[in-house]
C-alpha cells in the first residue's frame, strides 16, 4: 500500500514537472518571438484573464455552461433511453444503430451552420451541436454495457424465477454503469468543444463567441483567455463525472 502511494506521488510529481517545463518553454518562446497577437505568453494570457475576469466569469462562462448542461441533459436522457430500447429489441437496434454511426461521419463544422439557419442565434443552435457530439459516446457505451451480460446468465436467472425487471435492475444496470460513465467522461469533454464550435459560428454570448470577437481585434491573449477557461471547465466536468462514478457505483455495490 505504501509503495502504491509513493508511486502515485511520483507520477503526479512527474506530471507537474512536465507541465512546468512546457509553460517555461512556451513563455520563453513567446518572449523571443515577440508577437503577442500571434503567440501570447502564459503570463500575458493570465493577466488578460484577470483583466477580463468580470465579463468572462459572470457573463460568458454562464452562457457556455448553460449550453453544455442542457446539451448533456438531452444526450443522457435520449441516449440512455435509446440504448435501453435497442437492448430490448433487435429490430430497434438494426433500425437505429446504423443511423447513430452515420451521424458521426458528418463533419460537425458542416452541420453547425445548418443549425444556425434552423434555430437562428438562439441557444438551441448551440445545444443542437453539443447534443450531436455527446449523444454518440453515451448511447454506444451504455448499449455496450447492457449487452455485456451474457445471454446464458440471463436465461439462468429466468429459470430461477427472476423477472425481466429484476434482471434489468440487478444485473444489467450494474454491468452498464462503468460503460455509461466511460461514455460520459468522453461526452463531457466533447460537450465543451461542441458548445465552443456553436458559439464560434453564431452567438451573442459565450466563451467561444468572446474568443472569436477577440480574434477580429488581433488580441492574441484575449483569444487564448476564454480557451483556457474552456479547458478548465472541461477538466472540472470530467472530475465531477469521476466523483459521481465513484459515489454511485459504491452505493450500488453496497445495495447488492
Amino acid at each position: 500500500m505504501k509503495k502504491k502511494k509513493v508511486n502515485s506521488w511520483l507520477s503526479y510529481t512527474g506530471s507537474g514537472i512536465i507541465v512546468a517545463l512546457l509553460f517555461i518553454l512556451w513563455e520563453t518562446g513567446a518572449r523571443l518571438y515577440d508577437k503577442s497577437y500571434i503567440l501570447p505568453s502564459p503570463t500575458e494570457i493570465f493577466l488578460k484573464l484577470w483583466e477580463l475576469h468580470d465579463i468572462l466569469f459572470f457573463v460568458h462562462l454562464p452562457a457556455t455552461l448553460n449550453i453544455i448542461l442542457i446539451g448533456l441533459g438531452i444526450s443522457v436522457v435520449s441516449g440512455v433511453g435509446l440504448a435501453v430500447w435497442m437492448n430490448q429489441s433487435q429490430v430497434i437496434e438494426r433500425s437505429f444503430f446504423p443511423l447513430i454511426i452515420t451521424s458521426q461521419t458528418i463533419p460537425i463544422i458542416a452541420l453547425a451552420p445548418i443549425f444556425v439557419l434552423w434555430f437562428g442565434y438562439s441557444i438551441w443552435s448551440k445545444v443542437a451541436v453539443t447534443v450531436l457530439i455527446t449523444f454518440f459516446p453515451i448511447t454506444v457505451s451504455t448499449f455496450d454495457g447492457l449487452r455485456s451480460v451474457s445471454r446464458e446468465y440471463e436465461e439462468l436467472l429466468k429459470t430461477m424465477g427472476a423477472s425481466s425487471k429484476q434482471i434489468f435492475m440487478k444485473v444489467k444496470v450494474p454491468s452498464a454503469l462503468p460503460y455509461f460513465y466511460s461514455g460520459m467522461k468522453v461526452a463531457v469533454t466533447m460537450s465543451v468543444i461542441g458548445a465552443a464550435i456553436g458559439e464560434w459560428l453564431g452567438a451573442n454570448a459565450g466563451l467561444g463567441y468572446f474568443s472569436r470577437r477577440m480574434m477580429t481585434q488581433m488580441d492574441g491573449a484575449g483569444v487564448f483567455a476564454p480557451i483556457v477557461l474552456l479547458s478548465l471547465l472541461g477538466i472540472l466536468l470530467f472530475l465531477v463525472i469521476k466523483l459521481l462514478e465513484k459515489t454511485t457505483t459504491t452505493k450500488w455495490s453496497d445495495k447488492e
